[in-house]
């Protein structure tokens, strides 16, 4: 990384506001920083579910909502997110966006009752969805077309996977020595020492002519969403025929109904419908729907496996998934070379067959698992698959648009990922929680997280065949589709 020339200031900057160029390597460090405690508070509160449950007395639903709050609004006002960073400048959206992620998070290590603890999830998602489009625009905006922007998005990837597979190990050792709280306030410093070099360093940045934000699309997308959301965990306990379930469904299905009415009528829409008539951002975002609802819950219910079934305190839980960490960063490390050998749609192919594999076998678990036997083995194969996927679903997603919806597609991407995850761990949490309904003690247990893993390597071949039937061959293709 350090033999990258510096990052020239961008052309569209006025004189008075151009200074000399941060290196390559700092730009690199900072906006991946940023992209890692993003990812890295999806997943870094699985192993503290526990003791946040004890700690403030949390219901069922409220335990998933710590997790859903946060992924939702971070799937729902992304794509605004991405359009103020390409509206308003990268790095003016960067600091806000971190700004208000790391105040948040200092709220939600002090709360004091659960739906404290929830908003300040909610808030953090949102800072969260403004914050991360601008990190990979940066990038795809700073880096000429070629190598060494393929480079910088697969360093981007592996950061950004590495926070969501390390979450699990930060989150044991700050509860075991620690607090719950510490999986929320370690984010204050960090997060205030990258807001202090990105107003330092960062140079200013944007595209487009100045108008306004979709402020209501936002606002019904993520409306929509966890209605859809909520009435899908409610069938857990009413079941699918159920008024209490049904009701919300529909009003979410109706919002986001809603939603589309209104994007294709606005002058400024969040989401141009017109954008997914190219082939590479439609089917992309497809199959990344479905791989992210795949994939998103492994560590989810993997975390209550290991602690719930085999015992595990958080530290044991923690570090049991270090391989899995490793594993997804060596994937989506190793990516870019075999995508430029393969191409990107095979390699996005190859990486999902992959992880479908480790789900049917981690779905085959027991009560009586080991380490070596049950979590090690289908845990790589897991995370090695993600990690192939998403740097060419990605490379695919943004190959066919302009310039000037960089951070829009790039939103767009993430946001399809985040809102598949929602919406599947949503449905998968149903699942597991109808089949343990049916029997008692941990074997009920088991056999819940077991079709849980099953059910998600089925969504993931519908992802495959999506992939296989719609992905153009090549990234350099796709605007000529």
């Amino acid at each position: 990384m350090g033999g990258m020339p510096p990052i020239a200031a961008p052309a569209t900057l006025p004189g008075t506001a151009r200074r000399m160029a941060a290196p390559a390597w700092l730009v690199m460090v900072l906006v991946c920083a940023g992209q890692f405690l993003v990812v890295l508070d999806v997943s870094v509160v699985n192993v503290a579910l526990p003791a946040m449950r004890t700690g403030l007395g949390l219901s069922e639903l409220g335990l998933q909502w710590i997790v859903n709050a946060y992924v939702i609004t971070f799937a729902g006002f992304m794509l605004l997110g991405g359009r103020a960073a390409d509206l308003f400048g990268r790095k003016r959206v960067f600091v806000l966006g971190l700004a208000l992620f790391t105040v948040a998070s200092l709220g939600g290590g002090l709360a004091q009752q659960p739906w404290q603890l929830i908003a300040a999830r909610t808030v953090q998602g949102i800072g969260a969805a403004v914050l991360s489009p601008a990190t990979l625009t940066i990038l795809t905006t700073s880096f000429p077309a070629g190598p060494a922007r393929t480079r910088a998005i697969a360093t981007w990837t592996a950061v950004g996977a590495g926070g969501g597979a390390v979450g699990g190990l930060v989150g044991g050792v700050l509860t075991e020595f620690l607090s719950w709280r510490w999986v929320l306030l370690i984010n204050v410093p960090v997060g205030a020492l990258v807001l202090a070099g990105a107003v330092l360093w960062l140079t200013e940045s944007r595209q487009g002519a100045a108008r306004r934000l979709d402020v209501p699309g936002a606002v019904l997308v993520t409306a929509g969403l966890a209605l859809v959301a909520y009435g899908i965990v409610q069938t857990e306990t009413v079941g699918w025929a159920s008024a209490a379930a049904l009701l919300p469904l529909v009003a979410g299905l109706v919002v986001i109904a809603v939603f589309l009415a209104v994007e294709a009528r606005t002058k400024a829409p969040l989401m141009p419908l017109a954008l997914f008539r190219v082939r590479s951002v439609s089917s992309a975002n497809g199959a990344m729907v479905l791989a992210g609802a795949a994939m998103f819950s492994m560590w989810y219910f993997l975390s209550l496996y290991v602690q719930n079934v085999l015992g595990y305190r958080p530290l044991e839980a923690g570090l049991s998934f270090i391989p899995h960490s490793l594993s997804i960063v060596l994937g989506s490390t190793i990516g870019p070379r075999l995508m430029n050998r393969v191409g990107a749609k095979t390699l996005a192919v190859t990486g999902a067959v992959i992880s479908a594999s480790g789900m049917a076998w981690q779905g085959t678990m027991d009560i009586h698992g080991t380490y070596l036997g049950t979590i090690l083995g289908p845990g790589i194969l897991m995370a090695l698959g993600a990690g192939l996927t998403a740097t060419p679903i990605a490379a695919i997603a943004t190959s066919g648009a302009d310039p000037a919806d960089q951070g829009l597609v790039s939103g767009l991407i993430n946001t399809s990922r985040q809102m598949g995850g929602a919406l599947g761990l949503s449905v998968l949490s149903t699942v597991a929680a109808t089949r343990s309904a049916a029997g008692h003690g941990p074997k009920a247990l088991v056999d819940g997280y077991g079709l849980a893993f099953h059910v998600g390597g089925g969504i993931l071949l519908g992802s495959i065949v999506l992939m296989v039937l719609a992905l153009p061959r090549r990234p350099a293709d796709a605007a000529h589709d």
